[in-house]
């Protein structure tokens, strides 16, 4: 059993993100190799097996997890942040309190489980890529009294939470005031957009890389996603117009080095009233140096953007910040050290190169 803390007195947080809650652990490998698979396409990291491998060292991160990332990216950012989630009362849990409070978001959401542990994942680490290791523990999920948050950010749910889904559902269809922002996880994006039509169609905005976009689409465009060559299609135009069609507001592709993708209004030269659309892409903010490693990245841009929209910003300012602040995290380890604050984010875009800046797609 567990309940949420009750603060009766205290005033919802305007930004309220719900998702999973975990500690990782970092190993940085250091005897290890890419491996090409020539039947899957994917990259495998391989290491001998069967011995003792040293090494670099390791690092633990606390209170992490696509939508604790996404609070505590918004509240340095400004805005009072809340975060749904669930821990075991142990240690591991505690520690992750007072993460939290210590990065002014709120835990009266956080619910703490007798008899449960905290989510404890390993990342392996080799170049700047990384290989998590997960196990999510199974906790018994609710929705407390959220009555006056002004946005919902929802991410990364474990295989069986699709239940709390539809409960999450039924209030968002009672309360059409609160602006839904969905970046969903692996299994979010398993349970498919039937299961989770409401959400889709009560989202703001909606945040995916391309092949996120490409797989959330086979369902809802079958063979119409397939390129010529019998793979699903690369055109953003397709994909982004397929995710608009499932409901979001204002969907927004990433995708890597290559920048992120999304739709730009302006108004039209010849009319005062009506505005004219197209689809815009941002590059990446150039490095300020080599990438550490890349963990983070994808919430710390999609919570950024979100946040800039909520203080009132341009579309086309939101992608800046959130590159901004994307390609900040990757130059620490783990997804919150590198987030940075507005009045450092603005000091990057003083001195962001001439030549970085929006481009038409089409």
């Amino acid at each position: 059993m567990f309940t949420f803390k009750k603060k009766a007195t205290v005033k919802n947080p305007e930004f309220i993100a719900i998702g999973d809650l975990v500690i990782d652990a970092f190993i940085k490998l250091k005897n290890a190799h890419e491996v090409p698979n020539a039947e899957s396409g994917a990259t495998e990291l391989c290491m001998v097996f069967g011995t003792k491998l040293p090494f670099e060292f390791a690092e633990e991160v606390v209170a992490v997890g696509n939508s604790a990332n996404a609070a505590v990216s918004a509240s340095r950012l400004g805005l009072s942040t809340g975060l749904i989630a669930h821990v075991g009362d142990d240690e591991n849990g505690q520690k992750c309190l007072r993460k939290l409070e210590s990065d002014k978001v709120s835990t009266k959401f956080v619910g703490v489980h007798k008899g449960l542990v905290t989510n404890y994942h390993y990342v392996l680490w080799y170049g700047s890529e990384r290989t998590i290791l997960i196990k999510h523990e199974d906790f018994p999920l609710s929705l407390p009294d959220i009555d006056g948050a002004k946005w919902l950010y929802l991410s990364s749910l474990g295989e069986k939470s699709l239940p709390f889904h539809k409960t999450l559902m039924e209030y968002l269809n009672n309360h059409p005031e609160i602006k839904v922002v969905f970046q969903p996880g692996t299994y979010q994006i398993k349970f498919g957009t039937t299961a989770l039509a409401d959400i889709y169609k009560h989202s703001e905005l909606f945040f995916c890389n391309l092949e996120e976009a490409q797989t959330i689409l086979k369902e809802s465009m079958g063979e119409k996603i397939l390129g010529a060559d019998g793979k699903p299609t690369r055109d953003i135009k397709t994909l982004l117009d397929g995710l608009r069609a499932l409901g979001p507001k204002l969907p927004v592709i990433t995708d890597g080095p290559h920048g992120a993708y999304t739709y730009i209004s302006e108004q039209a030269s010849n009319s005062a009233t009506e505005g004219v659309e197209y689809i815009g892409h941002l590059a990446i903010y150039p490095d300020i140096a080599p990438p550490v490693e890349r963990t983070g990245a994808g919430d710390a841009f999609a919570s950024t953007f979100t946040t800039a929209i909520a203080l009132g910003l341009s579309v086309e300012e939101a992608l800046k910040w959130g590159s901004i602040n994307s390609m900040n995290v990757c130059q620490q380890i783990g997804a919150q050290k590198g987030l940075l604050s507005r009045a450092e984010i603005l000091e990057y875009i003083k001195k962001a190169p001439s030549d970085w800046k929006l481009e038409k797609v089409n």
